[in-house]
């Protein structure tokens, strides 16, 4: 009897879980053909940090952050797609690789150069590499609690020579040069090393001053004195000029349809990079379709056999 409830349970519930991932296909699905040959914006989400590579398009996993491939896709189908007569970006990341986002930001350029504005709204933290790339937008809304700002570059560096030192551990190591090993954890860096990383990072730190200050229509040296790393709200930010307007996502995506021609309350999207991992697929969409349409069945259903089974045994 208890097994075979047991087995019951199990089907329903598999039965519910594809149903709601079917839901989840199906809403994303229907969004796009919603929009058939009509005009629209194209959203495109940044969310987490920005990385280098092409991410994973796998059901079973789930990256943290934002691939820069898997970015510069989206924005070269916008670019390239007729319908989509403006982009929005949603950015909710703290930073992120610098090669990684100027690879991005590239393709952002190659958008406004074909003609179509880019509007960014900013989430709870649009910070660093973020920033980097929302500076590359046409228009630029954020909440007045929203974090930004962090205009600045570092790299990381451990020394655990001294506790080595302390476990009676000892690195070696045979190398083809005097600095192959630079930032190795297990030795000081020298002055020259020091000074050969420092230039680095203020040769990356200049180009990112140089995009903030072309993006925001300001002086390279008002820029600087605003990119010492520190962060800023939203408000204060738009104070400072490094944002235009408070707003939400909706006003975002109001201000995005007007500047392509679709005025009213209701602005049709597109939106791209719908993952297929499990977030992706159990989207909002999936879940209120099972809500609405399955759930309360089920469970009753689930309730009704497990009060039978014990007759159904008996005979």
């Amino acid at each position: 009897m208890q097994e075979q409830k047991k087995r019951w349970t199990l089907i329903l519930l598999a039965v519910m879980l594809a149903a709601a991932v079917l839901a989840g296909i199906s809403g994303n699905w229907k969004q796009d053909v919603a929009a058939g040959n009509k005009n629209y914006v194209a959203v495109i989400r940044i969310d987490g940090p920005i990385y280098g590579g092409e991410g994973s398009d796998s059901v079973w996993e789930s990256a943290s952050g934002t691939a820069s491939e898997q970015l510069m896709k989206e924005f070269r189908q916008a670019r390239e797609d007729p319908h989509a007569r403006a982009v929005l970006v949603r950015i909710n990341s703290p930073g992120g690789s610098s090669a990684a986002t100027q690879e991005v930001a590239e393709e952002m350029d190659r958008i406004r150069t074909a003609g179509k504005p880019i509007v960014i709204s900013m989430g709870d933290t649009c910070a660093s590499a973020g920033y980097w790339l929302a500076s590359k937008g046409d228009y630029i809304f954020a909440n007045p609690s929203t974090i930004t700002g962090s205009i600045g570059v570092y790299m990381d560096y451990t020394n655990v020579e001294d506790l080595m030192d302390k476990l009676g551990i000892k690195n070696d190591k045979i190398k083809s040069g005097a600095h192959k090993d630079i930032l190795s954890m297990y030795r000081p860096m020298t002055a020259e090393e020091r000074a050969m990383l420092q230039a680095m990072v203020d040769d990356i730190y200049r180009q990112f001053v140089r995009v903030v200050a072309d993006g925001r229509h300001m002086d390279e040296q008002a820029v600087m004195k605003l990119a010492d790393g520190r962060v800023f709200t939203g408000r204060q930010a738009q104070e400072l000029g490094l944002v235009d307007a408070m707003g939400n996502y909706y006003d975002a995506l109001a201000y995005a349809g007007g500047r392509a021609g679709m005025e009213g309350p209701n602005v049709p999207v597109k939106v791209y990079g719908q993952k297929a991992g499990w977030r992706g697929l159990l989207s909002s969409e999936a879940q209120d379709a099972f809500a609405d349409s399955l759930a309360g069945h089920l469970a009753d259903r689930i309730s009704d056999m497990a009060s039978q089974a014990p007759s159904a045994v008996v005979k």
